[in-house]
């Protein structure tokens, strides 16, 4: 472990939760701890990404209309976004396809990397937090591997503090983002999403008339919150595609409008989880075929697994039927599992060519030939867009931190490889050697309950875990069908201090196998997208603990970027 932490990291372990006070007027500054792995380097680096490194926190706009007041830290990854104008975002080169002659000439000098450089690239985008607020989350880690070059996944964080008549309120927003034709649309989402459905819920949690100096707010009724949700997303979408489209159409030769309009070109599909310390509810809404699985542990000690949203694709009959009813004698509409027969999700942010063929009465078609490599002509049966909305649905659900239960959050590469069972078991391995909050040796009462769970177990493979899932999140999703071994129970790897890291090297490896896993990180890119695909895990952890508002969010240093040993050698 390193004596000394690089300067932007040992700020933010010495950051609280600050008060901020949020006007229509006024932007908050808010701390970041999710440009970790990029500021330090990746795989993805370009040299105006390099310059953006070097901002340790960044501004956002989370004015609500209300005036409530906030208490708020923020994580997102740097801006790197796709202008170079005055807001203070940058511009991020194009990047061209290899010839077919490169192609195979990369295609021919495949060499399988060492164990250590197959570890060193599997953790090169891991990131670890230890929450000490007492109010029911203890840790989260977060993984990525890319697939794509550069990766289309992103994600954000983020903690907001709500002052109501009851105490402070704890939100916490956990987000995953799957981009698809690019990763235009997932960085845009990345950057703000979560203040658009802060935005949202701001307007919602109005100041409480009986005491209005308190600056408490009265909390909205469940229904109220839903729907602020999917203002949020459907507001982004809007901002998206319409204003970013309109826009462009106003004058198609503006280079900064032209890069502005990219996220509408592009596509991807969002999941943000939120929780609320207060009612100990975690809401999940879901655009798009990312998931979030619940594993917890019932009366009779069986570790369960249960899926909180439900994959929305063509594959997926209800949406099938959503979007046949929205356009009734359009055999075509969903096709082969496809929407038009091309995509896949039947939600998603962007993906301007299934939501309109127009604007302002201008067609598509009419742009310049040279935007047209970008933004293409809807698909030829594209009668009544649009065929695909942001809307996302939102399931509501009771943790019970005093139980241990977490929540894993992963874009669709991971559940290509791994059932939702699998995930839970190799949680619950990972649990019982490693130590979910900082405390090494159990000395409470309940401590040591906790870990004789695990005694006796059986390390060579995984534990039985329950499928407790709605029959229809069951029916609905894409089972695991990538790299499967059908006929014998798994085995796992354990070599990880991160556990989102330990999922993805075990979605990797066909049941135990270190030479699997080499094989399939060795691979490289665009030739490694015919085996696996991004990779993007966030693992959370509830628990218990004594609330402390002045409580730190503290980087968990041997988990984050290999132990942060690279910082500690400069």
């Amino acid at each position: 472990m390193p004596s000394a932490l690089p300067p932007h990291i040992s700020a933010l372990a010495r950051a609280t939760v600050r008060r901020l006070q949020l006007t229509p007027q006024a932007s908050a500054r808010l701390f970041s701890t999710t440009q970790l792995a990029r500021a330090q380097g990746s795989s993805t680096s370009s040299s105006s990404k390099v310059k953006n490194n070097k901002r340790a926190m960044r501004e956002i706009n989370i004015a609500l209309a209300s005036g409530i007041l906030f208490f708020a830290s923020y994580f997102s990854l740097q801006s790197h976004y796709l202008s170079d104008s005055g807001d203070g975002t940058r511009l991020r080169a194009f990047s061209t396809t290899q010839s077919k002659q490169q192609q195979q000439k990369a295609a021919q000098n495949i060499f399988l990397l060492s164990d250590e450089q197959i570890t060193k690239q599997l953790r090169n985008l891991e990131e670890s937090y230890y929450v000490n607020r007492g109010k029911g989350v203890v840790r989260y880690d977060i993984s990525q591997l890319p697939s794509n070059s550069p990766i289309e996944d992103d994600r954000s964080e983020a903690v907001v503090t709500v002052p109501t008549k009851d105490g402070n309120t704890d939100f916490y927003f956990w987000g995953i983002y799957d981009g698809h034709s690019g990763y235009y649309t997932s960085l845009k989402l990345r950057d703000e999403l979560i203040s658009h459905v802060v935005h949202a819920l701001g307007a919602e949690y109005k100041q409480d008339p009986e005491d209005p100096s308190s600056g408490a707010r009265l909390i909205p009724t469940p229904e109220v919150i839903d729907e602020a949700i999917k203002r949020g997303f459907l507001h982004l979408d809007h901002e998206i595609v319409q204003e970013g489209l309109t826009q462009l159409f106003e004058d198609p030769n503006n280079k900064e409008r032209a890069l502005r309009a990219l996220p509408a070109a592009s596509g991807a599909c969002g999941l943000l989880t939120f929780y609320d310390s207060s009612s100990q509810l975690l809401r999940v809404a879901v655009t798009g075929d990312s998931r979030a699985v619940l594993g917890s542990l019932n009366a009779d000690g069986q570790w369960t697994a249960k899926s909180l949203s439900v994959d929305q694709t063509g594959d997926n009959p209800e949406e099938v039927e959503r979007i046949k009813a929205e356009h009734p004698g359009e055999a075509t509409c969903v096709r082969n599992g496809r929407v038009l027969g091309s995509l896949q999700p039947t939600r998603a942010f962007g993906d301007f060519r299934y939501k309109l063929k127009e604007i302002n009465g201008k067609a598509i078609d009419s742009l310049p030939e040279h935007l047209k490599v970008y933004f293409r002509s809807p698909p030829k049966n594209s009668l009544t867009p649009p065929y695909v909305t942001a809307e996302p649905v939102v399931t509501t659900t009771k943790i019970d931190p005093s139980k241990r239960d977490f929540v894993v959050i992963g874009s669709d590469g991971l559940y290509e490889l791994l059932s939702n069972e699998e995930i839970v078991g190799l949680v619950v391995k990972w649990m019982e050697k490693n130590s979910v909050t900082k405390t090494k040796t159990p000395t409470s009462t309940e401590e040591k309950r906790w870990s004789g769970l695990f005694s006796g177990s059986d390390d060579k493979k995984l534990p039985r875990v329950l499928d407790v899932s709605d029959e229809k999140y069951r029916d609905f999703q894409r089972p695991a069908f990538r790299n499967k071994k059908v006929s014998e129970q798994h085995e796992y790897l354990l070599e990880d201090t991160n556990v989102s890291t330990h999922l993805i090297r075990n979605a990797l490896s066909l049941g135990g196998s270190k030479e699997y896993v080499s094989t399939l990180v060795s691979i490289p890119s665009p030739t490694s997208r015919k085996y696996r695909d991004d990779l993007t895990v966030t693992v959370v952890f509830f628990g218990d603990g004594t609330p402390d508002d002045a409580g730190k969010l503290e980087v968990n240093i041997p988990a984050t970027k290999n132990g942060l040993a690279e910082e500690a050698k400069l």
